[in-house]
C-alpha cells in the first residue's frame, strides 16, 4: 500500500447546538451527574453563572468530526481507520447549554510507514471563541482479504 485515503490539509467541520437534552442524555449514559452539568441553581452560584456541558461530550463531537473526515475515504478502501486516541486535549473556555460549537478537524501529518494520520482539532463557539483543542491519531488497519 503506497498511499493514504486522506491527505495533509484535508479539513472538515461539524456544528452542533448543545441542548439540555444532549447534556442530560450524556449524563444518564455515563453516570456523570455532577452539578456542573445538571444543577442550574448550584451553577448560578459559581463563577460560570450557569450549567456547562461535559468536556467528554465535546470530545464526542470531536469524534463525530473524525468520522466525517474519513467517511469519503472509505469508499473502496483497503484499510479501516480506527482511533488510537486524542492527545493534548484542552478545554479553554466553558461550553454552555445553548451554545453552538463548530469542530474543525484538519489532517496535519501522515506517517505512511506506520499507517497513521494525525489531525489538529479546534472547537469554537458561536462567538468564535476557541473553547477546546486536541490532536487525534488514526491508525489505518489493512482489511482482511
Amino acid at each position: 500500500m503506497d498511499s493514504f485515503y486522506v491527505t495533509v490539509g484535508d479539513t472538515v467541520s461539524f456544528s452542533k447546538t448543545v441542548s439540555e437534552s444532549d447534556v442530560y442524555l450524556f449524563a444518564g449514559i455515563t453516570g456523570d451527574l455532577a452539578p456542573n452539568h445538571v444543577d442550574e441553581e448550584y451553577m448560578k452560584r459559581s463563577g460560570y453563572g450557569r450549567r456547562i456541558a461535559h468536556g467528554a461530550l465535546i470530545v464526542g463531537f470531536m469524534s463525530t468530526a473524525s468520522s466525517h473526515a474519513i467517511a469519503a475515504s472509505r469508499n473502496g478502501a483497503a484499510e479501516t481507520p480506527v482511533s488510537l486516541g486524542y492527545d493534548r486535549i484542552r478545554f479553554l473556555a466553558p461550553v454552555y447549554l445553548g451554545d453552538t460549537v463548530t469542530v474543525t478537524y484538519e489532517i496535519v501529518d501522515i506517517d505512511e510507514q506506520r499507517r497513521r494520520s494525525v489531525a489538529d482539532i479546534q472547537v469554537f463557539n458561536q462567538t468564535e471563541e476557541l473553547v477546546a483543542v486536541a490532536q487525534h491519531i488514526l491508525k489505518w488497519v489493512a482489511n482482511r482479504q
